[in-house]
């Protein structure tokens, strides 16, 4: 229990500095700070011709982070691998994922109510749902959970720890690289929503190591 403890506080200290780098970047959308001004610039940047191929596999990429494709491709798999190790943790796990995000998420947008750069107008408080990314928390939530609950409940030689951390992110990342090209969402839009999408990712995996299960592998 002792050390289940330790790993808990080590989560929530980890939860709680990338939830205050959600706050600080709040803190820049709602008074308008530098970094708004860096949310311009891309915005404004000029974009390379694209060929409808490249501009369809963009759109692709950029879907990744959709939240009903994530959500599928996660309680999708959790099922199959709920089913084959006979264990519904990682499938309670996923769906305390889903409706966390959700919840968290969705009071943030509507709370500063920022508007969308495709609107071409950068305005908080004025019942928009950009802020904070959807793709951007999204992505780095449910891949998260997804490369955690196989490398957790799968086969002990199937799947490398780091391997499955470093293809988690670099789904998140591309998403958020994509979305801002496309100017789905402004560049602040998309660190608030890494950071809170950490937050809960970090504080998840808690919870499954902080209760433990006897069907886990590791």
């Amino acid at each position: 229990m002792d050390q289940r403890r330790k790993e808990m506080v080590r989560a929530l200290r980890w939860a709680g500095l990338l939830f205050l780098g959600f706050l600080l970047v709040t803190q820049q959308v709602i008074s308008n700070g530098p970094l708004i001004h860096l949310d311009a610039k891309i915005f404004n940047a000029q974009r390379p011709h694209l060929t409808k191929l490249e501009k369809l596999i963009l759109l692709r990429i950029d879907n990744l982070g959709l939240r009903g494709v994530t959500a599928t491709i996660l309680l999708i798999t959790a099922f199959l691998i709920a089913r084959r190790f006979k264990s519904w943790r990682p499938l309670n796990l996923s769906i305390l994922a889903v409706l966390t995000l959700n919840l968290v998420v969705g009071l943030a947008k509507l709370g500063v109510g920022r508007t969308k750069p495709k609107l071409n107008v950068d305005l908080v408080y004025a019942g928009g749902l950009s802020y904070p990314s959807g793709h951007a928390s999204n992505a780095i939530l449910t891949w998260g959970v997804l490369a955690y609950i196989l490398y957790r409940y799968s086969h002990p030689d199937a799947w490398h720890p780091r391997a499955m951390g470093f293809l988690a992110g670099a789904f998140a990342l591309g998403v958020c690289i994509v979305s801002a090209f496309r100017n789905t969402h402004w560049l602040s839009d998309l660190l608030g929503g890494l950071f809170i999408g950490g937050a809960l990712l970090v504080m998840v995996i808690a919870v499954d190591r902080f209760v433990p299960s006897e069907k886990q592998i590791r």
